[in-house]
């Protein structure tokens, strides 16, 4: 393969017909440059397929103007949707973004963070995997970093998610307002915040309501759909089953469904489901699925906004807003009715 010529500011300059220092205002963006003049170094600079040396910029201006993002599984349409987000805002402040996948899998998380650092991004969002130790290497290094969706217990400032108390109290409070007493909950990894969070929801609504919280009713095994697989024929088999089940995540929900599917239990009229996160899928689901939705889009903007701020903020000073958490809504569909004893005796079976 032929290489490619790798032209200079001068190559461009003689086909422009224009000094160096006219090259290099119009790069950056000098308002000292004519139209007539800035138009032709433009066109030279496509001809010769000239791109600048941003990592010589970087150096000199002491910013590269690049984020790192690491998620902890981008299979999980959850972060896609985020990042998303963080994306478009970044665009609007002229900001890229490196993005990176933890595969839930901590030495790779700061393999990342380390090739991220070593790339001079200017900041980091992350949202961490269980066992992350990416808090420690934030503090050692003193670097620009908001933790997104998965929050550490020891961080002061620097946050970014949805309030999972306040959604696992409003989808556990539904399966009660609907009658359900039996209510049983897959909640994931008790190693991530969201889902100790949404546990500590659920068991507000339900001790508010004076309702029993039975421990074969709780889940924490992980966070995969085989997780979600094994716990469901546990929950399933028992001699009392649940007549309701929260489930804290899209992946554990799978799991979920594949286990009715094989018992041919039917939802809503043997047992109702609430799952998190709001895909477009879900309202094609027979039946749809009642969900918590997250502001994902607005989760990745917010993100992002802090990021900036802590990133331009002088030496020592302290941020207006430490921590967003961000409301969620329950969409109520098909996928929850009123227990099978509780319609009958409201159609006076």
């Amino acid at each position: 393969m032929e290489e490619r010529t790798k032209h200079t500011m001068r190559d461009v300059a003689r086909l422009a017909e224009v000094s160096i220092a006219t090259v290099s205002a119009v790069i950056n963006d000098s308002a000292n440059v004519s139209p007539k003049r800035r138009v032709r170094v433009e066109e030279a600079m496509t001809a010769l397929d000239y791109h600048p040396d941003e990592v010589a910029r970087s150096l000199k201006k002491g910013c590269t103007n690049v984020i790192g993002v690491v998620v902890p599984d981008i299979t999980n349409a959850f972060y896609p949707e985020v990042v998303r987000g963080i994306e478009e805002a970044a665009r609007e402040t002229g900001h890229s973004v490196l993005l990176c996948d933890s595969s839930e899998d901590p030495a790779e998380e700061q393999k990342h963070l380390g090739a991220l650092f070593s790339r001079r991004v200017d900041g980091v969002l992350l949202a961490c995997c269980a066992n992350s130790t990416a808090f420690d290497t934030m503090v050692r290094r003193r670097y620009p970093m908001v933790f997104v969706d998965r929050i550490p217990a020891l961080a002061a400032e620097g946050t970014v998610s949805t309030d999972n108390v306040q959604a696992g109290y409003v989808a556990a409070k539904h399966l009660i307002e609907l009658g359900h007493k039996r209510i049983a909950m897959l909640v994931g990894h008790l190693g991530l915040s969201p889902h100790r969070d949404r546990l500590e929801g659920f068991r507000k609504a339900m001790q508010e309501s004076h309702l029993p919280i039975h421990d074969e009713y709780l889940s924490c095994n992980g966070i995969a759909i085989e997780n979600g697989i094994v716990a469901s024929r546990e929950l399933l088999s028992l001699e009392a089953p649940p007549t309701a089940i929260l489930v804290s995540n899209s992946k554990l929900f799978l799991g979920l469904l594949q286990v009715l599917d094989e018992k041919k239990i039917k939802i809503p009229a043997q047992v109702s489901v609430v799952s998190f996160d709001d895909y477009i899928w879900n309202r094609y689901f027979s039946p749809s699925l009642t969900t918590v939705a997250q502001a994902t889009n607005e989760m990745g903007r917010r993100s992002f906004q802090l990021l900036l701020r802590i990133m331009n903020r002088s030496a020592g000073g302290d941020l207006p807003e430490k921590h967003v958490r961000l409301p969620a809504e329950l969409r109520v569909r098909a996928s929850t009715a009123p227990p099978r004893h509780t319609a009958g005796l409201a159609q006076g079976a």
